[in-house]
């Protein structure tokens, strides 16, 4: 018993002694487990903050219209007969639309011409008459009575010629309306009646449209609280005042795509729609490759001609994530800041800051993928160089989201 004993005692003091290496490494594992707070600052680039001269641009939704617009509806009644043009295509100013019968109305011009003829020869039946009363009346064997007579009916006559001919004129032009023609040149829609409808005069009946599509116009809507703050900026001198006619416009396609041609404002409305508290402006665009068509949605920068201070910053200093734009600054206590950030236009490898950044702070341009908020970082001059933990990074390019979008 007491051997047994003692053996069992022997093998737990060993397995203590085995056991202690292990304990002590697992201690000193948890004792130099690094932190953030001790771990070596990395070195990124950065850029300080300052404000420079900036294009004085707004931003505006806006929609394409055509610079004029036909509404091509039946004057006459009657029944189509044919479609006399190509839907969809370009056409000429007084070009052929439709053909509406012509029956009824060639047979009332040929009634109105019968009046005219039957007019025509009472004026000259009472005209002769008038001619020969003319040398009676001084020989005393007519009276003046019947002379005056005579003249009074040769008048009649006279009116009524005018009013036969009237009658063939408006005749003729009901029969050449039954040909139903463009009253200017553009691209017209598709037919909205077709052989056999009935088209009616009276109910002004829809047969097509057709739309001027080169030039075109943009209008846009602002906010009229926004053109109170420019007219304000432009009273403290913030802003500098420039002609409409010299205020040029880019249009964004509603693919994102900037539009090649550029634009001019030509029209600012002065009153404020009491329903939705906007105005309106428009600017005319060449299209020549028809590209806009009536009813687009686009958006307009309106660039003026003064300058503005503001804040641009490197493309590659901006992190873009489903449509937020953000980017890391060195804090005063040397620590990583995320902060999201309003963009403007983007040009020349450059964003312009609308909100969120502000002169004096220190922008991270190089290093960001590699730092976390809160981590103490190195911060290096962009004009120092790559830092050196950046040797593996990817090179100073323009970031690749930022490349990619436009605002």
């Amino acid at each position: 018993m007491l051997c047994s004993a003692y053996r069992l005692r022997s093998r737990a003091v060993l397995l203590l002694i085995a056991g202690l290496p292990l304990l002590v490494a697992g201690c000193n594992d948890r004792q130099e487990a690094p932190t953030a707070a001790s771990m070596p600052p990395l070195p990124v680039l950065v850029e300080t903050i300052s404000t420079t001269p900036v294009a004085d641009v707004v931003e505006l939704p806006g929609r394409i219209e055509a610079v004029r617009t036909a509404e091509i509806r039946a004057r006459v009644d009657g029944i189509v007969q044919r479609t006399l043009y190509q839907e969809g295509t370009d056409l000429a100013a007084n070009a052929p639309l439709f053909q509406i019968d012509p029956s009824d109305y060639r047979a009332q011009l040929q009634q109105a011409q019968a009046a005219l003829a039957r007019a025509t020869a009472v004026r000259d039946n009472a005209a002769s008459v008038v001619d020969r009363f003319k040398l009676l009346v001084g020989r005393h064997a007519v009276s003046a009575q019947e002379y005056d007579a005579a003249l009074a009916t040769q008048q009649q006559a006279q009116a009524n010629v005018a009013d036969a001919r009237a009658a063939v004129s408006l005749a003729q032009l009901r029969l050449d309306r039954c040909i139903v023609r463009t009253p200017i040149a553009g691209r017209a829609g598709r037919a909205l009646v077709t052989e056999g409808a009935l088209v009616s005069a009276g109910a002004a009946t829809l047969l097509t449209q057709v739309n001027q599509l080169t030039p075109i116009n943009a209008v846009f809507t602002q906010s009229n609280t926004a053109t109170l703050d420019i007219e304000q900026q432009i009273q403290s001198g913030a802003r500098k005042p420039t002609d409409m006619k010299h205020v040029e416009v880019q249009l964004i396609l509603a693919n994102g795509q900037v539009y090649s041609e550029r634009g001019f404002l030509d029209f600012a409305d002065l009153v404020v729609d009491p329903s939705t508290g906007t105005q309106t402006v428009r600017a005319q665009f060449a299209n020549p490759a028809r590209t806009l068509l009536p009813g687009q949605f686009v958006r307009g920068r309106i660039i003026a001609a003064g300058n503005l201070r503001g804040i641009r910053i490197p493309e590659r200093a901006v992190q873009l994530d489903n449509g937020v734009a953000s980017v890391a600054l060195v804090a005063d206590d040397g620590t990583v800041v995320r902060r999201n950030v309003d963009l403007g236009e983007q040009g020349e490898g450059r964003w312009t800051v609308r909100d969120g950044l502000k002169a004096g702070e220190r922008l991270i341009v190089d290093g960001w993928q590699k730092v976390q908020p809160g981590q103490r970082v190195e911060a290096r001059p962009v004009s120092d160089g790559p830092p050196a933990s950046a040797a593996a990074a990817d090179p100073p390019a323009a970031h690749p989201a930022a490349a990619s979008i436009t605002h």
